[in-house]
C-alpha cells in the first residue's frame, strides 16, 4: 500500500469514528420516532393522577432519584429544566426504552397507565435547579 492510500484511508477511518462517536453521543429524544412523538398524556394534570404517581415514585424512582427527585449522585436531577420542559411523550419513551449506558433501567413492565401517572407527578413538581430558586410560582408560594 503506499503511503498516499495509507494517509486516505487513515483520514477516511478517523470521518468515520468520528461520525459514529457523534451518533452514538446524539440526544436521546433523537431516538424517538414520529408515532412515539405524538402520544400525548391521558393523565396530565389530573390531581388522582398526580398522587397514583406520587406513589409510585415512592416505590420506583426515589432510591436513585431521591426522595424530592433532584438527583442522587450521578443520578440526574428530575426536576432540571431539561425534564420539565421535555414533551411527556419523550418522557414516556424513556420509561418504556431507559437507558442502560446511563444506569437507566427500561420500566417497560409497569403499564401504560402507570407509567403516565409517574410523568404526570413529575411534571407537578416544576423546576427547581438545587441551587434554592425555585422554577415554579407553587413553589415560591410555599417557601
Amino acid at each position: 500500500m503506499t503511503c498516499r492510500k495509507r494517509i486516505r484511508l487513515s483520514v477516511s477511518t478517523a470521518f468515520l469514528l468520528a461520525a459514529l462517536v457523534s451518533q452514538a453521543e446524539a440526544p436521546w429524544t433523537n431516538r424517538l420516532s414520529e408515532a412515539d412523538r405524538r402520544r400525548s398524556n391521558p393523565y396530565a394534570g389530573q390531581p388522582e393522577a398526580i398522587a397514583a404517581g406520587s406513589r409510585l415514585f415512592a416505590d420506583h424512582c426515589a432510591k436513585c432519584h431521591g426522595e424530592d427527585a433532584l438527583g442522587r449522585k450521578k443520578r440526574p436531577n428530575l426536576r432540571s429544566r431539561e425534564v420539565q420542559t421535555a414533551a411527556d411523550a419523550e418522557l414516556f419513551w424513556m420509561l418504556k426504552n431507559g437507558n442502560l449506558r446511563h444506569g437507566m433501567p427500561s420500566w417497560s413492565s409497569l403499564p401504560e397507565e402507570e407509567r403516565w401517572q409517574l410523568i404526570t407527578y413529575l411534571k407537578s413538581l416544576g423546576e427547581y435547579q438545587g441551587n434554592g430558586h425555585s422554577g415554579t410560582e407553587k413553589e415560591k408560594a410555599n417557601k
